[in-house]
């Protein structure tokens, strides 16, 4: 016998590697800076999706991973991760009823703390200055939100993930 939860699960996973291979692909020189946190993007729709499937721990384990694809210091991303997805988590009941522009909203301020932690670490190890390209992931990620939820919905209720 199947079990669907493994394979709602597999696909959670698939969905986070997904969004890994989107942060750490080849884009050409003037698009990177427009590249945004796509793992950070999908934890928070599995959190406000399933907050019993997708929580703290996912967006530490992902945080690391991501630490290691992109060679920062270890557990930079896992903090900023653990952190938003706990706010997430917080407010997931209240985030589910927002419309689409108030759920973009918030995701710009999720994707905006994200980046501001970021940064406080970055700036512990060297003092570095605040260019106008911290802004564009930010403004970037808030625009990709409606297709990264309506994509990952689209394959969260055709293929039955509770």
């Amino acid at each position: 016998m199947t079990n669907p939860d493994f394979y709602g699960a597999g696909r959670i996973v698939t969905t986070l590697l997904l969004a890994m291979c989107l942060r750490i692909a080849p884009w050409p020189e003037p698009l990177i800076v427009f590249n945004p946190d796509w793992v950070l993007l999908v934890l928070i729709y599995w959190a406000l999706a399933l907050p019993e499937r997708v929580g703290i721990f996912h967006a530490w384990f992902f945080g690391l991973l991501t630490d290691v694809l992109t060679g920062r210091l270890l557990g930079q991303y896992a903090l900023a991760y653990s952190l938003v997805i706990y706010i997430c988590l917080k407010l997931h009941k209240r985030l589910r009823q927002f419309p689409l522009l108030q759920q973009e909203l918030y995701i710009f301020f999720c994707l905006l703390l994200s980046q501001l932690l970021l940064f406080l670490i970055k700036n512990l190890q060297n003092p570095a200055q605040l260019h106008a390209s911290f802004w564009i992931p930010v403004f970037t990620g808030t625009l990709f939100w409606p297709v990264v939820y309506f994509s990952l919905r689209f394959v969260r209720l055709v293929r039955g993930i509770r």
